[in-house]
């Protein structure tokens, strides 16, 4: 029984140190440091001829070439570390689709029940939920008692059901005729994909509502 050995090659020390190679030394110029190019310049002095010495404004025409050269590194760098953040940040989201959030974004509603997560002021004697349209515009006011938690609303009227939309909410606290507080209710909605956008990591949520990252303070599996 015989084994066989893959033929390798041996190395060629002139290899890395062969004119030819431009790709090799510009990344290590690019990678290099501002000593390591000083360095290189003096050699380059002290190696020039003294019959045909090298002008001035040759030199200023590398540093600045260097400086450069030396930003765009830096520059990628940093260009390479926010990409990999973002894209851990994305897989991190993908998780989240087909759970529910918590979040004071517009939601959609379709008929169906929306979970309201409800905080009166504590010191209120009368809390009124205002309902409101994408354009901000009041739809509904309800007085809904004093009680704090998960609510489950209908969007019930007078005349019926409000239509199919996307609504905020707003929670006003008053004693007496006195506003103690007033703020966005939070509502609970599931999450249907996620993308990344210059204000950051947005979620496509149920019905065509969405809402940043930012705007999320809660996580559940969906009910």
């Amino acid at each position: 029984m015989t084994s066989s050995i893959p033929a390798t090659t041996a190395p060629n020390p002139q290899a890395a140190t062969q004119p030819g190679s431009t790709s090799s030394q510009a990344a290590s110029f690019a990678g290099g440091d501002f000593q390591t190019f000083l360095k290189m310049l003096t050699t380059q002095i002290k190696h020039q001829d003294p019959l045909n010495p090298m002008e001035g404004s040759d030199f200023a025409v590398q540093l600045a070439t260097f400086s450069g050269v030396e930003q765009q590194v830096r520059t990628n760098q940093i260009l390479e570390q926010l990409a990999g953040t973002q894209a851990g940040g994305l897989a991190a989201l993908a998780d989240w689709i087909g759970k529910e959030i918590r979040t004071t974004a517009p939601v959609a509603f379709d008929g169906t029940p929306i979970t309201l997560d409800i905080r009166p002021d504590p010191g209120a004697d009368r809390v009124e939920l205002v309902t409101l349209d994408t354009r901000g515009r009041e739809l509904l006011r309800e007085n809904i008692g004093l009680g704090s938690g998960e609510v489950d609303w209908a969007g019930r009227t007078d005349n019926g059901l409000l239509p199919d939309g996307i609504y905020s909410f707003q929670l006003i606290s008053y004693r007496g005729d006195e506003i103690l507080s007033s703020g966005a209710v939070a509502a609970f909605t599931r999450v249907t994909g996620a993308e990344l956008t210059r204000e950051g990591a947005r979620l496509s949520l149920h019905g065509g509502a969405s809402a940043l990252e930012t705007q999320v303070t809660a996580l559940r599996e969906a009910r």
